[in-house]
């Protein structure tokens, strides 16, 4: 059992029999009475997403997630498959675990899932993933004297905006954590 005065993001933790992951934490101090910590929890299990306020003092059941180094194989509609790099074992997770990660999933990339009792709950995506622009709109001559950019198409058919001299065919980073454009690679 943990205080949850010791909750911080990325803390997994049972509550009420559910799994459930800290996206934000805050310490709220009142005038008078017990601090109150309001959190945004993930269930890892089904993908919802809600708030819930604690008081000072309260404690919930930690848990232990396993971290394993996996590469995604394919997606085969809803379901996403990866490969143990260890065991070869396969495991698939469903689209609504990935929330909005699978933009950024390319075929035979390395990640790390975290693994809870044997069952895969989501992938850790690395900071910076490269991919090849597939489409992009063609730069305006004399559009240069700000910082435009222009929407681009990636190979996974993920859209960025993109600054003016990136084209079809190259390839550029992009920031998992965000989804903007980091250079050209």
């Amino acid at each position: 059992m943990i205080d949850v005065n010791d909750l911080r993001r990325g803390t997994t933790f049972v509550l009420d029999g559910e799994l459930y992951k800290v996206l934000e934490y805050q310490h709220y101090k009142p005038g008078r009475g017990n601090a109150i910590i309001r959190t945004k929890l993930r269930n890892l299990r089904t993908g919802a997403t809600i708030q819930r306020n604690f008081l000072s003092g309260d404690r919930v059941q930690e848990v232990r997630i396993e971290r394993r180094g996996v590469q995604y194989l394919y997606n085969d509609g809803d379901l996403y498959y990866f490969m143990d790099t260890e065991t070869y074992d396969q495991m698939a997770l469903p689209a609504a675990a990935l929330e909005g990660q699978t933009g950024y999933l390319k075929e035979g990339m390395e990640l790390v899932i975290a693994v809870y009792e044997g069952q895969p709950l989501e992938v850790e995506l690395p900071t910076t993933v490269d991919l090849e622009v597939v489409d992009t709109e063609a730069a305006v001559a004399g559009d240069t004297a700000t910082s435009v950019t222009k929407k681009a198409t990636l190979e996974t058919g993920l859209t960025i905006q993109v600054p003016l001299f990136v084209q079809k065919g190259d390839t550029v980073r992009v920031d998992t954590r965000t989804g903007e454009y980091v250079t050209r690679v």
